[in-house]
């Protein structure tokens, strides 16, 4: 089956392409991230996310990026909110429902992401927001299990791959 991952950075989608592909997926990587700013990290990233696609051998797709429509959709009056707080659930909204746009659009059987690898997202919140955006075509595979996290920071050592500080948008850089 061909699913559609989308993928917040090359770190945690490494654990994730591993562990699908053991259950006999067919991958590719689907980086939509309107959120990260500023726009050279969302560069950067970009470039880790095509590192890591050539190590493991699968394609990747690039949503281009609207910052500014992200603001407005998903940050708008949620700009204090904490991490796991009601912005980040608007964030999975955002990123996840146009993942399973670009899974119909270009045949993907199912979707899911790579955001359930990071023990700061709130994995709930992540697979509501899926199941309502598509109950029979959304993976809930909740990739913390088994010291996915753990093994996402080998795999991000041993690949190479660049390893932000922060979820992405500016509202959770850290000091």
């Amino acid at each position: 089956m061909k699913l559609l991952l989308h993928t917040c950075c090359a770190p945690c989608a490494s654990h994730c392409v591993l562990a699908l592909q053991d259950l006999g997926y067919e991958v590719t990587l689907f980086y939509s991230n309107a959120n990260i700013a500023p726009h050279d990290e969302f560069l950067k990233r970009l470039e880790s996310v095509h590192t890591l696609a050539k190590r493991l051998n699968v394609p990747v797709l690039t949503d281009e990026p609207d910052h500014a429509e992200w603001l407005e959709q998903a940050a708008k009056g949620f700009e204090r909110e904490p991490e796991k707080g009601a912005r980040c659930e608007r964030c999975f909204r955002y990123s996840l429902s146009r993942t399973c746009a670009a899974m119909q659009k270009h045949g993907f059987d199912l979707f899911t992401t790579s955001l359930s690898v990071s023990p700061h997202k709130h994995t709930p919140s992540i697979f509501k927001v899926g199941r309502e955006l598509d109950p029979k075509r959304f993976l809930a595979i909740n990739f913390k299990k088994d010291d996915g996290f753990k093994h996402s920071l080998q795999l991000a050592a041993e690949y190479g791959l660049y390893r932000q500080n922060y979820c992405g948008c500016e509202f959770s850089v850290r000091d």
